[in-house]
């Protein structure tokens, strides 16, 4: 197998031809943050949390998608990345209703987590508040688009290990959202499998359990990373 050798962080590094930026940094040791990214499933680079630098690249490129390349000379910490990320918090924040106190996944939730990480203290940015509505249709699960920051980990969890192809993104910008089978309730889909999977790897509260008020709402506390675990769905 060709070998890469590059550097991150000014340290040499030798990878295979074909990886992620993301996955050889990670492999070493080296941490780049990233909402969107879940090992076993397809690189999208959503979130764009994950930007780094490269020498003589005038852009910053998404590490998740981004394939090593001979000779490559990679910055994943910053202050000019630093500001980016928290940017990147804060827009995620404004843009939908992201009440943590009232959140199945208050303390928790990697969105939270990451803008602690970050150094996000506030958001400068206008709320839009938009008017968005909660699915509750379905008999076991709810989807509360208030949460969502359209990460499709649940897209591509469900079209690459269920098969069943039933989420999907509609619309642009900040007028994206989440639907179901054709923008149909999620109740009254007849390919949903009820596996559970995404409810399982959403990173917020947007995809939950039913419970009888907010505390009895069930979310794993951990994300599962080894998707040979959700194969057979959640117990």
């Amino acid at each position: 197998m060709d070998r890469v050798n590059l550097k991150i962080n000014g340290q040499p590094i030798q990878a295979r031809a074909g990886q992620s930026l993301l996955a050889v940094a990670r492999d070493n040791g080296i941490d780049i943050p990233t909402l969107c990214h879940l090992d076993g499933l397809s690189g999208v680079g959503a979130c764009r949390l994950c930007l780094v630098e490269v020498a003589g690249v005038g852009r910053l490129l998404p590490a998740c998608t981004t394939p090593v390349q001979h000779d490559m000379d990679v910055r994943t910490d910053s202050p000019r990345l630093a500001r980016y990320r928290r940017m990147i918090l804060e827009l995620l924040f404004s843009e939908r209703n992201h009440v943590c106190a009232v959140c199945v996944s208050n303390g928790h939730c990697d969105l939270q987590a990451m803008a602690q990480s970050q150094g996000m203290t506030h958001v400068r940015f206008p709320y839009l508040y938009p008017p968005l509505k909660v699915d509750a249709s379905h008999r076991r699960y709810v989807l509360d688009h208030n949460r969502c920051i359209l990460c499709t980990r649940c897209v591509r969890v469900c079209a690459e290990v269920e098969g069943a192809h039933m989420w999907d993104v509609m619309s642009r910008g900040v007028h994206s959202r989440l639907v179901a089978e054709l923008n149909q309730p999620w109740g009254d889909s007849q390919v949903c499998t009820s596996c559970g999977k995404c409810v399982a790897v959403c990173p917020t509260g947007a995809l939950a359990e039913k419970g009888r008020a907010v505390g009895e709402m069930q979310k794993p506390p951990l994300h599962l990373t080894d998707l040979a675990l959700l194969r057979g769905g959640l117990s």
